[in-house]
């Protein structure tokens, strides 16, 4: 194992961290290395952490920033901090820069309260106001923020005092801060600075967190240097990160083995079963859900619930997982493990080659046969899955598929204008609510396959606003059975939210989807 001297121009090795099997939400966890938190003497003071994320940020404003660890969670947590977090294994809500996000009234409100005398780097207040300013911005559809399916339940807010906001919602949901811990809500920037315009913001982004942005080379590297005044004193321990976006896997292994990366966040299963063989460490959180084939209901083919059913039933999901991650990868049976308190032994899917072609033949004889395209991102291992999906349906007759690759950018705002016949969508469930019902309620602005069923919709309405764990579980054996029936999506692949890494960074922590937290990282020699 190769280590070097800690200085702001050096890399290191990188840090051990346990390994997290992928199992239900609130459900336990295996290791296979120390876990998180387990003692390594007390952290120390110094270093640049060679970092990476998956992928290049169009913008630093808030606005633009998913919270996931596929897109901008190291480096949102790492210029703006963190306003509430969980525990990714009991769902429990744990308080940084807020205090409390409660409501008394069955989640028709709630009310934030925050630190009193925080700051943004810029001098001026991170206050009740500031928290409304940013809040208001990423529920507005003309900003097209990345977190409006969260942002877009908020109706309206009012500023009590300097640390108190009150929040009104379009519909009551008690958990709403499960759902607001996975998107960029969590990351307040200064109102002065926004006001200023987004290309000025991205040169000079103000944020209260740990780091603070001194060179962004796009398409290249952003570096971050040590915010001396942050709340959480005497975080951070690192003198700065710098941070580079790696969409290749290949690339993010290669880095981490040849130790010119210290730290990376990773999405393949391939990668994590390699990076383990490399006696590098990994450390995933548990989820349940996955990635899957989403079905444009909205238009033809797919406004037939007989194209979807057949399309569901063609495909060979092992074949896929083996095909795209030699087989390192998990197929969601059933939505929710058994270890969940929401399983129900619902089966997702199944194969059925003489039914799909039955159902395909019935569709042409109706003269309407089954054709269209799969509109796939750039990545190799989404390419690879569009291009399996294509082999496999060849062998049918009355079904066409073409496959259409664009960069992430250029697809999601495909995707974004409901432009698309079938792409890669995910629905990775902790609590429940946080991903069913912005994924697959007709109300939700984050439901891509434009699904509307009733009974659906009454499901996930009523496994929202439940009181019992046994009322929320009864909602919710309904809408999995519903989502079986309907078909809008097949779900492939349990999704794998990572952090790769090898044995001399310390500290790291994940909250949300994935989303890494930097301030508490340190590094040994």
């Amino acid at each position: 194992m190769l280590r070097r001297r800690r200085s702001l121009t050096s890399t290191l090795a990188a840090m051990c961290v346990a390994v997290l099997a992928l199992t239900a939400c609130g459900g336990g966890t295996t290791t296979t290395a120390a876990a998180p938190g387990t003692p390594v003497g007390d952290p120390v003071s110094g270093g640049t952490l060679q970092a990476i994320q998956i992928r290049e940020p169009i913008s630093l404003d808030p606005v633009a920033l998913p919270n996931v660890w596929t897109n901008s969670g190291l480096l949102g947590n790492a210029l703006y901090g963190t306003l509430m977090t969980n525990d990714v294994d009991t769902l429990e809500i744990e308080y940084s820069m807020a205090t409390d996000f409660s409501t008394d009234d069955g989640g028709r409100t709630f009310v934030l309260k925050l630190r009193p005398g925080l700051t943004f780097t810029d001098g001026t207040p991170l206050d009740a106001a500031a928290v409304a300013y940013n809040w208001d911005r990423l529920r507005d559809p003309a900003n097209g923020s990345e977190s409006i399916r969260q942002a877009a339940q908020i109706a309206g807010t009012e500023v009590v005092d300097a640390e108190t906001l009150k929040v009104t919602m379009v519909a009551p949901s008690p958990v709403f801060a499960s759902s607001l811990v996975l998107s960029g809500l969590n990351w307040i920037a200064s109102p002065t600075a926004l006001a200023k315009g987004r290309q000025a913001f991205d040169e000079n982004p103000v944020g209260a967190g740990p780091f603070t942005l001194t060179k962004w080379a796009r398409q290249d590297v952003l570096e971050l240097t040590r915010n001396p005044d942050y709340w959480d004193a005497p975080r951070p321990y690192l003198d700065g990160i710098t941070l580079r976006p790696v969409p290749d896997a290949n690339q993010r292994l290669n880095a981490l083995t040849s130790g010119s990366a210290d730290l990376a966040s990773e999405s393949s299963w391939s990668n994590l079963s390699k990076a383990e063989s490399a006696e590098l460490s990994t450390s995933v959180v548990p989820l349940g859900g996955g990635q899957y084939l989403a079905m444009n209901t909205r238009r033809s083919p797919f406004d037939d619930a007989r194209a979807r059913r057949a399309v569901s039933l063609a495909l060979d999901l092992d074949a896929i997982n083996t095909a795209v991650f030699e087989g390192t990868g998990t197929v969601p049976r059933t939505l929710f493990p058994e270890t969940s308190p929401f399983f129900e032994d619902i089966a997702l899917s199944n194969s059925d080659d003489a039914e799909a072609q039955r159902l395909f033949d019935e569709l042409a004889a109706d003269g309407t046969p089954v054709k269209f395209t799969f509109l796939a991102y750039s990545l190799v291992e989404i390419k690879s899955v569009a291009e399996v999906v294509q082999a496999q349906l060849a062998a049918f007759d009355n079904v066409e598929i073409a496959v259409e690759i664009m960069d992430f950018t250029a697809a999601q705002a495909r995707v974004a204008a409901r432009d698309f016949d079938m792409t890669i969508a995910a629905a990775v469930v902790q609590d429940p609510d946080s991903s069913l019902w912005t994924s697959f309620h007709a109300r939700s602005q984050g439901n891509p396959t434009g699904i509307d069923d009733p009974e659906l919709n009454d499901a996930l309405d009523a496994g929202r606003v439940g009181t019992t764990v046994e009322e929320r579980k009864a909602a919710y054996d309904v809408a999995q059975q519903r989502l079986v029936d309907l078909a809008p999506g097949v779900f492939y692949i349990q999704s794998a939210p990572s952090v790769v890494s090898g044995p001399d960074v310390h500290g790291v922590r994940m909250y949300g989807m994935g989303s890494a937290m930097l301030d508490g990282v340190w590094m040994s020699e």
